[in-house]
């Protein structure tokens, strides 16, 4: 028998799957229009600067980001499903739907309900209440904020070696000033991909959004976690700006052979949502999934998957 949020979910697949694409599309449009134009030249523009998710024009009726989403709906909604069976709680569960009914029909409130305000992100302590003698790789450390949050969370004695990855040079720097009061702290200024190569990369005005790709300004040496750190590794978090399934392409035999938590990042690109579960589930089918909401309640990111060794 359901529940309420198999009910919400359930029924807000049900009603997705039986239109078609541009039924979807000009449904989307429509939702999009009712909100207060001030939030509507907000979201465009936020768009439009991290370019993510697809382009949007409202003067123009362009709204490819839209017409993207509505794409994935109906070529994908099968994988949506996958995860809502897959994942291992209601407040997961809860959460996935808010998304979707956010991206369909503009849902503010239920997103609202789902923001995270008593654990640090990352961090949830119902999911992993302790910490220790952790061997944590961060990857994508930024300024060190989320190094910083962890040993708030669980103690400077909840680790035996954090590894920090960063690109930017200035970051770096702040990660050595942030940082420097603790012992065992690795420091790399490499990005972190399916091989060791050379990526570049061009500064963002957002300083946390920061992109590899194989072409820009400024080149940074590249390495796989599975050739560059040869012990076992315990944990793992990734925030990269959609280099996330590159970057655990890399380090599959860590996954295979460690069982490491992972806390992923899965919301710079449409699809991460459900392609990464799946593919960490292919690498190693031992993990529970979960997920935890850190974003605001305009449109969704900061979303984060955990995934967790069975016991």
């Amino acid at each position: 028998m359901k529940n309420f949020i198999d009910n919400l979910f359930f029924n807000l697949i049900e009603e997705i799957k039986n239109k078609n694409i541009y039924d979807i599309y000009n449904h989307i449009v429509n939702q999009f229009k009712k909100i207060p134009f001030a939030t509507q030249k907000s979201m465009e523009n936020y768009f439009n600067k991290f370019n993510y998710w697809g382009k949007m024009n409202i003067n123009e009726e362009n709204f490819e980001i839209f017409y993207l989403k509505s794409l994935i709906f109906k070529e994908n909604i099968d994988d949506y499903i996958w995860l809502y069976n897959r994942l291992s709680d209601y407040k997961s569960k809860y959460i996935l739907y808010s998304i979707l009914n956010n991206f369909y029909n503009f849902d503010f409130v239920n997103l609202k309900n789902c923001m995270e305000h008593i654990y640090k992100q990352y961090f949830d302590l119902d999911l992993m209440p302790k910490c220790e003698d952790e061997s944590f790789v961060d990857v994508g450390t930024f300024t060190g904020d989320t190094v910083i949050d962890y040993i708030k969370s669980y103690g400077k004695d909840s680790f035996d070696k954090i590894y920090c990855y960063e690109i930017s040079p200035e970051n770096i720097k702040q990660i050595e000033k942030n940082l420097s009061s603790y012992e065992n702290i690795i420091i790399k200024q490499k990005a972190v991909a399916d091989k060791n190569c050379t990526l570049h990369f061009d500064l963002n005005s957002e300083p946390s959004a920061n992109k590899i790709s194989e072409n820009g300004g400024i080149a940074v040496d590249a390495v796989s976690l599975d050739n560059d750190i040869y012990d076992k590794i315990t944990m793992v978090k990734m925030d990269i700006e959609g280099a996330e399934m590159m970057a655990l392409e890399g380090m599959k035999k860590h996954i295979k052979d460690d069982n490491p938590k992972l806390l992923i990042a899965v919301y710079h690109n449409n699809t991460d949502l459900f392609q990464i579960p799946r593919m960490i589930e292919k690498i190693n089918s031992n993990y529970e999934f979960h997920l935890r909401y850190y974003g605001g309640c305009i449109y969704p990111t900061e979303i984060c998957l955990i995934c967790l060794p069975k016991k």
